[in-house]
């Protein structure tokens, strides 16, 4: 089931890219992203009626608010990213998160940075350099978009591993998105514009497929080994290329195939080692 969980929110979140694509047509995506969490914290009020206030308590305020801040960072970006690249390319840009959450992770976590992760690291990075091709096309603005968002959504990953050791996962989602919802406000307002009914279920659409595919994600985690269930995330850019392709007429280049294959393999190492280490740390 862990498998299949991963494949159906590949499935969802590629989803959720292509909703937020059409939306944006009409509507800038700073305002698309605050609309998305702020239904996703509406659709996860009635757990609170259910544990009441003890999901809210917390020691860590102030790291919260700081993985907020870089979590409205990767968002915000990531999806001024898809109204500028086609989604084969930012799937596959977006498999470096996890190459920099390795790399912050042992700036700031201090874990340790065996050789084996250093090879996996100059491996993955490789992986960008075939995607972008510097020198010989010019990189693209969404591009750095993508890339920036990784960056971010890794330091927010760092972020929760931290916070993971002293707050339940609960507390970690509702406060990700309580704050999500503040940070991304004032630049939605900016450029806000009220939305038509049909454009307030889309974005209704947007927040709830994003949250069952957050559900089926941390459920697929919970009950098989990451090592098992993170290579299936490759179904990302498959999704991508269909969806692109059906939908937006999006053929993806070979550059971006292959660059997304050696990104998603040096992270899928990454997290099967961590797994091993966590489990024999003499390895």
């Amino acid at each position: 089931m862990g498998i299949l969980f991963m494949i159906i929110n590949g499935a969802l979140m590629t989803g959720v890219a292509v909703m937020v694509r059409q939306v944006a047509e009409d509507l800038h995506p700073f305002q698309i992203a605050f609309f998305r969490n702020f239904f996703g914290v509406i659709i996860l009020l009635p757990l609170l009626l259910r544990y009441g206030l003890e999901p809210l308590k917390t020691n860590d305020m102030r790291f919260m608010a700081t993985r907020g801040i870089f979590n409205a960072a990767a968002m915000l970006s990531y999806f001024m990213a898809l109204t500028m690249l086609p989604l084969a390319e930012i799937s596959a840009l977006s498999f470096t998160a996890p190459l920099f959450v390795a790399l912050l992770a042992t700036i700031f976590l201090k874990e340790r940075m065996g050789p084996r992760r250093i090879v996996s690291l100059i491996v993955g990075f490789s992986g960008v350099l075939i995607i972008l091709r510097p020198g010989v096309d010019i990189i693209q603005i969404g591009a750095l978009y993508a890339i920036f968002s990784a960056i971010s959504w890794g330091t927010a990953v760092v972020l929760i591993k931290h916070l993971s050791r002293t707050n339940s996962s609960l507390t970690i989602t509702l406060y990700g998105l309580s704050f999500l919802t503040i940070f991304t406000f004032p630049p939605a307002l900016f450029v806000w514009q009220w939305p038509t009914g049909e454009q307030f279920m889309w974005l209704l659409a947007i927040a709830v497929a994003g949250n069952i595919g957050q559900l089926l994600l941390t459920q697929s985690l919970k009950i098989a080994d990451a090592s098992l269930v993170m290579p299936f995330d490759f179904t990302k850019l498959i999704w991508a290329s269909i969806f692109g392709f059906l939908i937006f007429w999006e053929i993806p280049t070979i550059w971006a195939l292959v660059g997304g294959a050696i990104i998603f393999t040096s992270s899928t190492y990454i997290t099967y080692r961590e797994a091993q280490l966590a489990k024999c740390p003499s390895l």
